[in-house]
C-alpha cells in the first residue's frame, strides 16, 4: 500500500479581514501546488515511488444563525439562509481583487467571519503544474508509470454546471458558496489557452464577441489609437500568442497558425478593459468561449456579429438591437430549456442604443433609420435557406424576428444562464428573403464601410458600461431567489 504524502497545512483559521483572508487563500494554494510540482519533478527524475502525492484546494467557509434583515440593494454578497455555506478556490493571485471584494461583502452584511483552510478537494496535478511552464504532463504511458497511481488526475464527474444550473444537491448540509468549484475553474482555465492562444491573466472585464475576423484589425487600430493617447487609461494591448505591446508603434507578429477563437486585449491597470473574441460561426463555438470565460467574472459581454436582416424595409448596414430571441441553436437544450424567457436587460439596451446614437449621430426618431429593436433568431444550421421554406419562414414570423445568426441567443442565453450581463447588436450584412444573399461582390463594399462604425459602437457601449456601479450592471433579472453569496 502506498504511504499518502500530503503538505503540512495550517489549521482552518477564522478571518474578518478579507485582504488577510484573501492572502491566507494565496498562501495555501502556494503550499499546495508547490508540494504537487516538486513531488512530480521528483518522481520524473527518479522514477515512481512508494508513496500517494496530495495537495488540497483552500476553501472559503461562512456559518450564520440568523435570517436577521440584511441591505439586499446588492443582488449578491449575502447568503440566502442561515446555514454553513462554502467554496473552494483556486488561483487566488488571478481572482483576488474579486475574492478580496466578495468576502468584504459577506463579512459586512453578515457581520459574521470567513473561515480559510484547506479543503477535501484534491488539486489534479495536471492543474497544479500548468501554470509552470518548465513542467509538462506527459501522455498516459509516456513517463513509464501510471500517473494516477501517484497523483490525483481531473475527476469529470465533480467538473460540472449544477450550481448554475440550480440541480445541485448540498452535501452535508453545506450549502454553495460560489457558482464554480475550483476544479470547474481550472479546467476552463486551461480550455480558454488552448482555444484563444492568451493566458487568463490578460481578459478583461468587458468582452466583445465577434463572428469575423475583419474586426480584429480595426480592433488593433483602435487599441494602438489609445495606446498613444496618455489619457485614455489603457496600458497596453495582449495579442494572440500573449504578445504585448504598450506603444503604438510596436509591431506585432502574426503567429504561424492562429487558435480556434483569436483573441485580442485592450487592458486598464483595474482589469476595466476590452476582450475581443472571434467565435467564428456557429452555436458550438459560441457556447465553448462563453463556457470558459464565465469562470473569470467578467462585467458584460456583447455580440457584435453580422447576421441576416429579415425585413424589406432593412438595407444592408443597418444594426439591430435584439430585444428577445428566438433560440433553434439547440446546444443549451439541455442546461437551460428553451422555456425560460431570456430577459433584455435594462442597463445594456441603453447603453447600446446611446452608443448607436453617438457614432452615427442620429438621435430619436430618425435613429430608426438605421436601427431597428427586435427579435433575433438563433439557428445551427448555417444553410437555412436550402431548405424547405415553409417551416422556418412561418416560424421566423410567427416569433416577429428582424434578425438571423449563429451566435447570439447562444451568448444570451449562457450570460442568463451564468448570471453575466449579455447583450447584442447586430449589423445587416444580407437578406436572404429578398434575393440579397451574401455574395463577395455585395459584400466588398459593406465590409470596408461598417465594420469600423459597428465596431466602435461596441466599444462605446463597453466604456458607457464601465462607468456604472456594479449594483446597476448586475441585475436581479440574473438572479434567482436562492442563490450563491458569490457574484
Amino acid at each position: 500500500m502506498s504511504i499518502l504524502k500530503t503538505p503540512n497545512t495550517p489549521a482552518p483559521t477564522e478571518f474578518t479581514d478579507p485582504l488577510a483572508a484573501v492572502a491566507r487563500l494565496e498562501e495555501l494554494y502556494t503550499q499546495a501546488t508547490t508540494f504537487l510540482c516538486e513531488s512530480f519533478s521528483d518522481v520524473l527524475a527518479t522514477g515512481p515511488a512508494d508513496a500517494f502525492f496530495r495537495a488540497y484546494y483552500p476553501e472559503i467557509r461562512i456559518t450564520t444563525t440568523s435570517y436577521t434583515q440584511i441591505d439586499t440593494r446588492l443582488s449578491f454578497g449575502h447568503v440566502a439562509n442561515p446555514g454553513t455555506h462554502a467554496t473552494t478556490i483556486t488561483r487566488p493571485d488571478l481572482f483576488r481583487a474579486y475574492l478580496t471584494q466578495q468576502i468584504a461583502l459577506l463579512i459586512q452584511n453578515h457581520g459574521q467571519p470567513v473561515t480559510i483552510g484547506a479543503s477535501t478537494t484534491p488539486i489534479p496535478v495536471h492543474f497544479a503544474v500548468a501554470a509552470n511552464p518548465n513542467i509538462t504532463v506527459p501522455q498516459e504511458g509516456a513517463a513509464g508509470f501510471t500517473l494516477r497511481d501517484m497523483f490525483d488526475v481531473p475527476d469529470l464527474s465533480t467538473t460540472n454546471d449544477d450550481i448554475v444550473n440550480g440541480t445541485h444537491v448540498p452535501e452535508n448540509g453545506t450549502g454553495p458558496l460560489a457558482l464554480f468549484t475550483a476544479q470547474r475553474i481550472d479546467y476552463s482555465l486551461a480550455r480558454l489557452s488552448h482555444y484563444t492562444a492568451t493566458d487568463a491573466e490578460h481578459f478583461q472585464n468587458h468582452v466583445l464577441f465577434t463572428n469575423y475576423q475583419f474586426y480584429v484589425s480595426e480592433f488593433e487600430a483602435y487599441a494602438r489609437a489609445q495606446l498613444g493617447d496618455p489619457d485614455s487609461g489603457y496600458t497596453s494591448f495582449v495579442s494572440t500568442g500573449n504578445m504585448e505591446i504598450t506603444t503604438p508603434e510596436a509591431p506585432l507578429e502574426t503567429p504561424a497558425k492562429l487558435p480556434q477563437m483569436p483573441t485580442y486585449h485592450l487592458k486598464r491597470r483595474d482589469g476595466s478593459g476590452i476582450t475581443l473574441v472571434n467565435i467564428g460561426v456557429g452555436p458550438s463555438n459560441a457556447k465553448t468561449a462563453t463556457d470558459h470565460i464565465a469562470v473569470l467574472r467578467p462585467h458584460a459581454w456583447l455580440m457584435v456579429g453580422h447576421c441576416a436582416g429579415l425585413r424589406n424595409t432593412q438595407a444592408l448596414g443597418d444594426f439591430v438591437l435584439a430585444h428577445a430571441y428566438l433560440r433553434e441553436d439547440h446546444v443549451l437544450d439541455d442546461d437551460l430549456p428553451v422555456w425560460v424567457p431570456i430577459p433584455a436587460l435594462a442597463e445594456i439596451q441603453i447603453a447600446l442604443e446611446q452608443a448607436v446614437a453617438e457614432v452615427t449621430e442620429l438621435r430619436g426618431y430618425d435613429l430608426k433609420r438605421v436601427m431597428r429593436t427586435g427579435t433575433v433568431a438563433t439557428i445551427d444550421n448555417r444553410n437555412w435557406e436550402l431548405r424547405d421554406q415553409s417551416g422556418p419562414v412561418q416560424r421566423l414570423s410567427q416569433s416577429r424576428a428582424v434578425a438571423l445568426d449563429m451566435e447570439s441567443a447562444t451568448i444570451a442565453a449562457n450570460g442568463f444562464r451564468f448570471r453575466v450581463p449579455y447583450g447584442t447588436l447586430l449589423c445587416v450584412s444580407d437578406k436572404p428573403l429578398h434575393g440579397e444573399l451574401k455574395l463577395p461582390g455585395m459584400a466588398s463594399e459593406f465590409y470596408t464601410t461598417q465594420v469600423n462604425r459597428h465596431l466602435n459602437i461596441g466599444i462605446r457601449a463597453m466604456e458607457a458600461l464601465r462607468g456604472m456601479p456594479l449594483e446597476r450592471i448586475h441585475s436581479r433579472k440574473l438572479r434567482s431567489f436562492d442563490e450563491t453569496a458569490f457574484l
